[in-house]
């Protein structure tokens, strides 16, 4: 369903796509109706949370990744503990 209705968004572009391409903010009619508020400082808002956003997200997500062979590596030192243990006993 499509509603009839106006809003005004900023949208911010990122400058390292890697993490995203672009945040869009939806601006309150409040804000645009009563004029109180620059166009800059409402720019300088929005890109300071998409900032804020990226230093408490981006580095949280961030996995260590074990190359294959180092699981097949231990895979094979362990099958081989195991075995030699088998013999020993």
């Amino acid at each position: 369903m499509v509603k009839g209705i106006t809003r005004r968004v900023i949208v911010i572009k990122t400058p390292d796509p890697k993490l995203f391409e672009e945040a869009i903010f939806i601006v309150r009619e409040e804000v645009s109706a009563s004029g109180g508020v620059t166009g800059d400082e409402i720019v300088r808002q929005a890109q300071k949370a998409a900032n804020d956003y990226i230093k408490n997200h981006a580095r949280s997500h961030r996995k260590i990744r074990i190359p294959a062979p180092v699981f097949l590596l231990a895979g094979a030192l362990l099958a081989s503990a195991a075995w030699f243990a088998a013999i020993i006993i």
